[in-house]
């Protein structure tokens, strides 16, 4: 994830800290049980990122969309340099076995929206 996607993230999860702490009852869509200290606590930010990835009206009411997904062969093959369509004499399989090897090449898209701003990252998968 980029420095800009960070900053996206870490906005949205203020604004969800501020809202949370001034709920004066627990609200279970937005607090945890924590049954080590027998009350109710805040998200981390791993936690809070995790149900906005999985849980799409928790993600509208905090204003963040995560989105992650694998590229697909057409697109790692035109992130190489690359004309999918005009490949100049390589063979196909040839072509996919030298992006799959080549680890430089991502294999994953994030895309981060938050308050109308939207930047997509590459990523390997790991």
């Amino acid at each position: 994830m980029n420095k800009e996607q960070q900053e996206l993230l870490d906005e949205a999860y203020q604004k969800y800290c501020k809202i949370a702490n001034s709920v004066e009852e627990p609200d279970y869509e937005i607090h945890v049980d924590d049954p080590h200290q027998n009350c109710t606590r805040l998200m981390t930010t791993d936690e809070f990122i995790n149900k906005c990835k999985t849980n799409t009206e928790f993600s509208q009411r905090w204003g963040l969309k995560i989105e992650e997904r694998r590229l697909s062969e057409k697109e790692r093959i035109i992130l190489a340099g690359f004309d999918y369509e005009n490949r100049g004499g390589i063979g196909w399989n040839m072509l996919k076995e030298s992006v799959d090897a080549d680890n430089s090449i991502p294999r994953k898209l994030i895309t981060i929206t938050h308050n109308d701003i939207k930047i997509e990252s590459y990523e390997q998968i790991r």
